[in-house]
């Protein structure tokens, strides 16, 4: 197939890069990915619909070919603004966004943010953790999130970015993490989410800090209140076999005022490439309702 064109944008001076897979004046429709993920992982998706929107996929900060930050941390807050920005900077009509995991997190806290600025909303497992785990992170006494955030800095300040002497072992890696790629996705992802080092050596195209937990944010209410204020039709998507909760059991597509929960039996976290052909179809009905 033929394939995007890579571009760049500004946002908190960081030099941040999107894929445009073309079709201009055609509907917009941004393409968010999850954590130690890359805009190449949509590839397979922006194919479907490119004939049908003008598909955008940005590479977040600390991400892909998106510059690694200096200083500070990785806060969802920032990945909103960096998102908020390229939609300010690209000029772009109501938009349809579909969002994985950290993107649809993003991509849900976006729509709170500027809900006449969304047409259509499709979020993959992007509630986030299940609520017990986010109740015991968030919780806790002030002085021991901060104390525990400094630890893990601190860890990932030592650890060295792993290397892989070739493509051939990265891939194994990255088919080991999701057996349910099939060779061809795995190869795919693992050519366009690493880099070769100086030596000849492979590395994974993320910045470790992005692992560190955040200890200040939005807390539990203030993300309830957002999900209230969207107001275009939204789809969550939940793989059966994945470590996320489903969002109608666990309580939390109740805040939405127009949802949809899709459940895929057979799909782990990464249910668009688990089963990328139901998902593809539950998803077109979804943006032609």
């Amino acid at each position: 197939m033929e394939g995007p064109t890579s571009h760049i944008y500004f946002s908190q001076r960081l030099r941040l890069h999107y894929v445009d897979w073309g079709n201009e004046g055609a509907p917009p429709m941004l393409l968010i990915h999850g954590g130690r993920d890359h805009c190449r992982n949509w590839d397979w998706v922006a194919q479907a619909f490119r004939d049908e929107y003008h598909v955008i996929a940005p590479d977040l900060r600390g991400h892909g070919d998106s510059q690694w930050l200096l200083g500070g941390g990785y806060n969802q807050i920032d990945y909103v603004y960096d998102v908020a920005q390229l939609m300010h900077q690209r000029q772009h009509g109501p938009v349809t966004i579909i969002g994985h995991s950290l993107g649809g997190s993003i991509s849900l806290l976006y729509a709170g943010l500027y809900p006449d600025t969304v047409k259509r909303l499709v979020s993959i497992e992007g509630t986030g953790p299940p609520p017990a785990f986010v109740a015991e992170r968030i919780n806790q006494p002030a002085a021991k999130r901060l104390h525990t955030w400094i630890e893990e800095l601190r860890g990932i300040a030592g650890r060295v970015p792993r290397r892989y002497k070739s493509l051939e072992d990265a891939y194994e890696r990255m088919q080991t993490e999701n057996p349910h790629l099939t060779e061809a996705q795995a190869r795919h992802l693992t050519i366009h989410g690493s880099n070769q080092n100086e030596d000849g050596t492979y590395s994974w195209k993320f910045d470790n800090y992005i692992r560190a937990f955040p200890p200040i944010g939005l807390g539990e209410k203030e993300v309830q209140e957002l999900y209230g204020r969207i107001t275009c039709p939204t789809l969550l998507f939940h793989g059966k076999e994945s470590w996320a909760s489903n969002p109608q059991e666990d309580g939390r597509s109740q805040h939405f005022q127009n949802v949809q929960v899709a459940s895929i039996q057979g799909a782990g976290h990464w249910l668009h490439h688990d089963r990328l052909d139901e998902f593809l179809a539950i998803t077109r009905n979804f943006l032609a309702a």
